[in-house]
């Protein structure tokens, strides 16, 4: 993560730039370069919630060429539109990997355009090759913030961690079961739910049902709290 740096080139908006920087600092990434920047949107951008650290941290550069410097790889960021390109272009989840793995021996740069032109034609000499997160063709131009957020989260993403399974819950034992089945059938019965004639098959189908929704130990014992101040209060002589 520390080998990338992410390089906003002639930002006009605060909001955007401190999105970006939030979302640098989201996702664990620390370098933000920003490429002649609008002064007062800079200046701005400054206070941005929750990115300050980062934003303490970032380099403000007059040209594109010093800003890559150290760089060994340079991607550029585009929606396409209607320009006609001249270097490869893959979709970010393919282009992500490939970004890794260079970044696990060598630092690169993730660029991004202005909010209103992106990538000029001279930014794009810089490039190696480009990504491009694949929106819709209609409204395929998405805000500064948010594209950066979406590349970041690309290159942190661990597909083998979404298939984990979370661990599951201790079940509660079978004596606390019955002993919310209990409370269960005698909270019916004062309510005047049960029928006496029918109180036997009643309970069968209630004990199954509890049985059906599988409790936890941790969930069954406030269950059984929340029945006997339920139980305590339908006992409660009715006052008018």
């Amino acid at each position: 993560m520390d080998r990338l740096r992410i390089v906003l080139i002639s930002p006009r908006n605060p909001l955007n730039i401190g999105a970006a920087a939030r979302a640098i600092s989201n996702f664990g990434f620390t370098h933000l370069r920003l490429v002649n920047p609008y002064g007062v949107a800079w200046r701005e951008a400054r206070s941005a919630v929750g990115a300050s650290a980062v934003l303490e941290r970032t380099q403000v550069f007059d040209s594109l060429a010093e800003a890559l410097d150290d760089c060994t790889l340079v991607v550029g960021t585009t929606s396409i539109g209607h320009r006609e390109l001249n270097h490869p272009l893959r979709r970010l989840e393919y282009g992500g990997r490939l970004l890794r793995k260079h970044l696990a021996a060598e630092p690169a740069a993730l660029l991004f355009g202005s909010e209103k032109f992106g990538l000029s034609n001279e930014d794009l000499a810089h490039c190696h090759w480009l990504v491009r997160i694949p929106a819709r063709e209609a409204h395929g131009s998405m805000n500064l913030g948010q594209a950066v957020a979406v590349c970041l989260y690309e290159l942190i993403r661990d597909p083998r961690a979404a298939i984990a399974q979370p661990k599951a819950l201790k079940p509660a034992a079978a004596g606390e079961v019955e002993r919310f089945s209990a409370l269960l059938l005698e909270l019916l019965d004062s309510s005047g739910y049960t029928n006496p004639k029918t109180a036997a098959s009643t309970a069968i189908k209630v004990r199954r049902m509890v049985r059906r929704l599988n409790l936890p130990g941790r969930d069954i014992e406030t269950w059984q709290g929340i029945l006997r101040q339920a139980l305590w209060k339908s006992r409660e002589p009715h006052r008018d």
